[in-house]
């Protein structure tokens, strides 16, 4: 994609002296302060330092297949990069289309998803391979509704994929994305948890134009966008003198305010919870041999977590399908 060597100067920017928009001893924004840049020249910056600085990802580079884009996106969901990327490659190496992915078995399926997390999410995709390969004879559908039409696939993923697979200008919102609007445009120091009906709106407010480029600078904007937020203007240690579109930023260009109660993010507790109790008990069950119902709750290695909540986590696995019993023995599905 080409790109000017600079974007053009925002004509609506305030005049912030040679200090900068966030620059020491600036004080407090005023409470009328509303301004937020043009979306052109932050679209080209983007794009730029996309070009040069975006990681070298194996669901990014030219040959890969639209399964693996799809694979990519669902593993991504909450989940780091630096714990994807070994298990997207043994899910590729094993799987490389919906058609042999669709034909494991449920426990080979859960064994390769390993620590991931949230591991529904790889019999979701299962299922949505299954769906692939009878109504699409195995290729990955090209398009967001036939995408949010497969079971499991939800309105980020099909966007993603149409976007990233298939070169679809759709509007791609992630929570990284979500804060780089935020603060860019809206001058908030965070989006909240809630994805607004106002956000929404800002999001496709801002989307480049795609009648003249097929939506190429489209979907280079939300690759880029993404990639800011992953990597620079990241929710709690922003790296906002690295950032190409420092200067147009309507959060510095306010002075940086803090972000509101209504803006934070509680993060989600590990220690404890249900979720720990679950991946433990999976992390046995993947051993692949059946264990006695009354071994895996007794040896669990979680001495705070009572009988109750054992039992409680243990039967939610095997409502969700994630586990198996037969005769006091408990599996992962289709070991016993």
């Amino acid at each position: 994609m080409t790109t000017p060597d600079s974007a053009a100067p925002d004509s609506r920017a305030p005049d912030l002296g040679a200090q900068g928009p966030s620059a020491p001893g600036l004080g407090a924004p005023r409470a009328d302060f509303t301004w937020s840049p043009d979306p052109e020249p932050v679209h080209f910056r983007l794009a730029q330092w996309y070009s040069e600085a975006a990681r070298d990802l194996p669901w990014r580079r030219e040959d890969c297949s639209a399964w693996g884009v799809m694979v990519s996106e669902i593993m991504l969901q909450q989940t780091p990069v630096v714990r994807v990327l070994p298990r997207w490659e043994e899910w590729m190496r094993r799987w490389p289309t919906p058609a042999v992915t669709a034909a494991a078995s449920a426990a080979e399926i859960l064994t390769v998803w390993d620590r991931l997390g949230y591991p529904r999410r790889a019999l979701r995709l299962q299922t949505a391979a299954q769906a692939i390969v009878e109504r699409h004879g195995g290729e990955v559908p090209g398009t967001r509704q036939e995408l949010l039409a497969l079971p499991g696939v939800g309105e980020y993923t099909a966007a993603a994929v149409a976007c990233f697979a298939f070169d679809q200008p759709e509007v791609v919102v992630d929570t990284n994305i979500r804060r780089v609007h935020a603060r860019v445009f809206s001058g908030h120091a965070l989006p909240g948890k809630t994805y607004t009906a106002q956000q929404r709106k800002l999001a496709h407010d801002v989307m480049p134009q795609t009648a003249h480029d097929d939506g190429e600078l489209a979907c280079t904007w939300n690759i880029a966008a993404m990639e800011l937020g992953a990597l620079i203007c990241t929710a709690r240690a922003p790296k906002c003198v690295e950032c190409p579109v420092q200067d147009l930023c309507a959060w510095r260009a306010a002075g940086s305010p803090p972000a509101t109660e209504e803006q934070q993010t509680r993060g989600q507790a590990w220690a404890g919870t249900d979720r720990q109790v679950r991946g433990a008990m999976m992390a046995v069950l993947r051993t692949g041999e059946p264990v006695q119902r009354s071994v895996l709750l007794e040896t669990l290695p979680l001495p705070a977590a009572d009988m109750e909540q054992r039992v409680r986590c243990l039967d939610s696995l095997l409502r969700d399908g994630l586990a198996a019993e037969d005769k006091e023995l408990v599996a992962l599905p289709g070991v016993i």
